[in-house]
Order: structure tokens, then sequence, then C-alpha cells
């Protein structure tokens, strides 16, 4: 490829010109990323992209391209707004930074537990009781991830009962798995209800939001908000 003329990123360097695009990336192949790239940043849904790529999973083309910074914006200022708390009852933030800076990464959801918080994450005081907990801050994002829990809970429960095991850890599972099954419950109603193109811009949301997470092999922070800022 080094018979291609110079080629300019989207970048520029300290003196304020365009930075030369480094030309041992062009091949052929590449142009299929770039081509889902295009389309990502155009907002085309991920099923329109599928049939575009000609691929049979719709999770195929998320491997072709990255959730750029703008849309993740974009996401969170969508998903803010769709935030509950335990028992399912709406719970939104107040902005995008206090989506990202207030909340941490838990399995099924986001904590503003303070402590926990200030510690990443790593510090809950109940040992990721999350079901039962007043800190807790789920959201469409996390309901694939709250129904696998609950699917985990009840796998859980059938062998504590098959061992004979206490009553109590036999009832506490069942609260967890009732609690979650609560807040999914309400998610679900409560985006049935949005008129069709609000719902479609949440599970479009929904879609960049898990794949940032993925992509990160964490939940948050999404690096969405700019270095200096505060939460408000």
């Amino acid at each position: 490829m080094q018979s291609i003329g110079r080629v300019d990123s989207e970048g520029t360097g300290r003196d304020g010109l365009p930075v030369p695009f480094d030309r041992n990336k062009i091949f052929p192949y590449a142009f299929r990323h770039s081509y889902a790239q295009r389309h990502a940043d155009a907002n085309i849904p991920i099923d329109v992209l599928k049939e575009l790529m000609d691929h049979k999973s719709a999770d195929t083309p998320g491997r072709y391209y990255k959730v750029s910074l703008r849309r993740k914006q974009e996401a969170v200022k969508t998903m803010r707004l769709h935030v509950v708390d335990r028992h399912g009852n709406p719970a939104p933030m107040a902005s995008n930074k206090a989506y990202e800076m207030r909340s941490v990464a838990v399995p099924f959801g986001g904590c503003v537990e303070p402590s926990n918080v200030k510690a990443g994450g790593q510090a809950c005081p109940i040992r990721f009781q999350c079901a039962g907990c007043g800190f807790y801050r789920p959201d469409p994002s996390y309901l694939a991830a709250i129904e696998d829990q609950i699917r985990d809970l009840k796998t859980d429960k059938e062998t504590a009962l098959a061992m004979g095991t206490a009553e109590y850890v036999v009832r506490n599972l069942q609260d967890q798995i009732d609690s979650f099954k609560k807040v999914s419950a309400n998610m679900h109603e409560q985006i049935a209800e949005l008129p069709e193109a609000e719902r479609q811009e949440l599970m479009e949301s929904v879609k960049v939001l898990r794949k940032s997470r993925a992509a990160l092999g964490r939940i948050l922070p999404l690096t969405v908000i700019k270095h200096g800022e505060s939460s408000a």
C-alpha cells in the first residue's frame, strides 16, 4: 500500500496540522472494519448493519467497530433517565456526570453507596447483596445481566434444596429471586409504555452501553466525561 499517496488522519499534531495516516494499516480487509465503523458512527441500527454486511448474527457486526465517545455520551444521556431503584421504581440520574461518577460497577446494575463508589466498586458493605440494597441503581442496559442472575439464583436454590440446606439460606435465595424479578418486570413494563421512537432510541443505547462495557471488561466508568469536570 506504499504506492498510495499521503492520507491524513482525523487527528492533528501539535502544530495544528493533520497527522498522516499510517499506510501500513491500509489493507483490503480493513475496509470492512471502516465500513462498519462509518455506519455505526452514523447510528445505523445493528440489525440493519447485520444485513448490510451479510452476517447471520446481530452480534457479529459489533466486532468490526468501536463505540465512539460521542455515541457513549448520547447513550448515557438516554439511559440515565431510565435508572430505577431496587424496587424497579424510577430513580433517574440528574446528569450524565452523575450516571458515571456517582455509580460504580456491580454485576447487574449501578451502586451509589458512597464508600463503594470511592473504592471503585470494590468495597460493598454488604457483599454485593444488591437485591436488598437501597443504593442499588439498575437500568435497562443491565436487564440481560439481571435475568441471568435470576436464572443463576434459581439454580442455586434448587441445589440448596437438594443439599438439605438450612431454611434461611433457601429463603434468602428466594427473596433475591423475587426482588430481581420485580425489578425486571417493572423495567419491561416501563419500556413497553414508551412511544415507539423513544423505545427504539433506548434499546439502541442499551446496545451501545453493553458493547462499551464488554470492550472494557468492566461496567463503569465508561469514560464519557472529560477530565476536570466534577459531578453535579
